[in-house]
């Protein structure tokens, strides 16, 4: 059945276009959480371990409404590796040990990256495609992933 929600095609596209890549930073984000989560050593392990299950938890909940949110505006959410792989503008770093400060350097980068990639969607999303609704959307995420990353910088002095 055909979306009617009073934006045109061409504008819902162009969103879910770029909904998707926003899907495979937040799946690549999760993944590599979910890496630290897993393999953190040190004398900080319990807490990193809880720490790290905490951040995954909450972005995993941000996949799942970014996804129904290309649903809602009427296309399909990317759901193969390959298809999320292609679209991510993140990238992974194994240059460091497995401890905690450099899995928590690569996520607050990846996080400030996602930060970035939102705040310049929110406008367009509004004046150019018509889509309010997206656009407060991207809103609340932006915020949820600036305290993320508020909580990842908090362990740096």
């Amino acid at each position: 059945m055909k979306t009617n929600i009073g934006i045109n095609e061409a504008d819902r596209q162009a969103v879910s276009d770029q909904l998707a890549k926003l899907l495979a930073d937040e799946f690549v984000l999760y993944t590599k959480t979910r890496n630290a989560h897993w393999n953190i050593e040190g004398p900080d392990f319990h807490s990193m371990h809880v720490f790290f299950e905490q951040q995954y938890n909450e972005l995993d909940e941000i996949m799942d409404s970014v996804a129904e949110r290309i649903r809602k505006i009427g296309h399909y959410a990317p759901a193969t590796l390959t298809q999320l792989l292609q679209l991510t503008h993140l990238t992974e770093k194994l240059d460091h040990k497995n401890d905690s400060l450099g899995f928590l350097k690569e996520l607050l980068e990846d996080h400030e990256s996602i930060i970035e990639f939102i705040r310049g969607n929110i406008d367009p999303f509004v004046s150019k495609y018509n889509d309010a609704g997206t656009s407060d959307f991207i809103t609340g995420l932006m915020e949820t992933h600036e305290g993320m990353a508020w909580m990842l910088r908090s362990h740096f002095r």
